[in-house]
């Protein structure tokens, strides 16, 4: 039977949709042999523990760990403990540390992958901060991930925007770092759309002249670097970095808006994934991966590209909310029983936001069961006061 809802519009009124059948998109992979591909994944919070803004994260293990082991299962790696997880957005320290002890250990014994986000964030940003301190806060994340025998995302550190006053002053801060490492790190450079207090990071606002600040510390640690992902929402910036990166060195895609044309490439290149979306989208990242695998670029843009404007809607300004979105869809596939999350973020994004979501996820066929999907929009609606 049809599963049709109707759904608030912008304007005030409401419009039918009608749900249609879902792609059959693989429930198992091998991982993709022509591309390195993570998924940023997303946490679930405990429903019943008070998880307001401002208190301790408290998590459902279970169903986190659960999503863990989806997304292994088709193939994709995992960066843990990123963004897309809440870290500074209601995941704090401790429960980060936890998060990635209990994920390095699912990964061993299931044959999954994960690197791990280290950054700054149990240290509170004050221009008043000695870099040696921040050396010490990033010390301390490395070290621990590091001895939980886990591979390293150097994530940007608001303590270092609030605090340097020069490129320089982000030099010395990742000479330190970089000289340390056991093992070749993924740079992670996050543009204000997703964290305003990132605003000039590598001390310039020139995002060209940031750019070979940048490209001049990877220069100089080539061989402790495994590649660096950009996450600033512009796909030239990307492609002109991605050709400047020595040899070896490769780029992870962080765009969610143009990740389809940036992982095809072009005639010099192209880029690897580390994507908050592909939480969202993983069974048609997967599917399109294996057609870039046997060369078949037609089946490849016809999976992948229905689903970018559902990932520009995501993460459409202020796209630091994205995260609701990314744990919504997960609600309606049914990899969680309920619709709340760290910080009580479930509350960022409005209802018709969400039921944007739903249509866009529908058409680009993300929506595993239609009938569970249909009945859990039918409570988001009526928890909005929509019957």
């Amino acid at each position: 039977m049809p599963f049709q809802l109707s759904l608030p519009r912008a304007d005030h009124t409401f419009a039918p949709y009608t749900l249609s059948e879902p792609s059959h998109f693989p429930t198992t992979a091998a991982p993709a042999r022509s591309r390195c591909a993570y998924a940023a994944a997303h946490v679930v919070a405990d429903p019943l523990a008070d998880n307001y803004p401002g208190a301790p994260a408290a998590l459902d293990w279970d169903a986190t760990l659960a999503y863990r082991r989806h997304l292994w299962s088709l193939g994709l790696s995992i960066a843990e403990a990123m963004d897309t997880a809440q870290r500074g957005m209601g995941l704090d320290w401790s429960a980060t540390q936890e998060l990635i002890r209990r994920s390095l250990a699912e990964a061993r014994s299931s044959g999954g992958s994960v690197a791990c986000g280290a950054g700054t964030d149990h240290l509170a940003p004050s221009p008043d901060l000695t870099l040696d301190a921040i050396v010490a806060a990033y010390e301390e994340q490395c070290s621990f991930i590091e001895g939980q025998g886990g591979r390293l995302i150097l994530m940007a550190s608001r303590a270092l925007a609030a605090r340097a006053k020069t490129p320089e002053d982000y030099a010395y801060v990742y000479d330190r770092i970089l000289s340390q490492v056991k093992q070749p790190v993924i740079l992670h450079w996050l543009g204000e759309m997703f964290d305003p207090a990132l605003t000039s990071y590598w001390g310039e606002r020139d995002i060209e002249r940031a750019m070979n600040v940048c490209l001049d510390v990877i220069a100089r640690h080539r061989v402790k670097i495994d590649g660096i992902k950009i996450s600033l929402l512009d796909k030239q910036y990307e492609i002109v970095m991605r050709r400047r990166l020595p040899e070896g060195v490769r780029m992870y895609t962080g765009d969610d808006f143009s990740f389809s044309e940036l992982i095809l490439g072009d005639e010099q290149g192209y880029s690897h994934a580390l994507l908050g979306i592909f939480d969202a989208i993983a069974p048609a990242a997967v599917a399109a991966l294996q057609a870039l695998d046997n060369r078949d670029i037609a089946r490849y843009q016809a999976i992948l590209e229905p689903t970018v404007p559902l990932s520009r809607h995501i993460f459409h300004a202020p796209t630091y909310f994205y995260k609701t979105g990314i744990v919504f869809l997960a609600y309606l596939n049914g990899h969680q029983t309920h619709f709340r999350m760290v910080g009580g973020l479930e509350s960022a994004r409005s209802i018709v936001h969400l039921a944007d979501i739903l249509m866009l996820a529908d058409r680009a066929g993300l929506l595993v069961d239609p009938a569970l999907a249909y009945e859990r929009m039918k409570h988001v609606l009526a928890l909005a006061g929509i019957a």
